[in-house]
């Protein structure tokens, strides 16, 4: 249940959340609010997924199966 409320983050801050941040001012970087707004969500959806993939207990199997068939 957590990982996939992680995984729908992205998804609601980008889509849902632009209608509340719909503003040109205030400057963040000297990029508008909405456009420093998408940036954030777009880096802040690659660190969710990485903490997804390492929650994810299928992919602790496959890591473990792999580490036995190594030598």
């Amino acid at each position: 249940m957590l990982l996939r409320v992680l995984a729908a983050l992205p998804f609601v801050g980008i889509l849902v959340g632009i209608t509340f941040v719909n503003r040109v001012e205030p400057l963040v970087l000297g990029m508008p609010f909405v456009l420093a707004w998408i940036v954030m969500w777009v880096v802040l959806s690659s660190i969710i997924m990485a903490i997804v993939y390492r929650l994810d207990p299928a992919n602790r199997q496959l890591a473990a199966d792999t580490a036995e068939v190594r030598p």
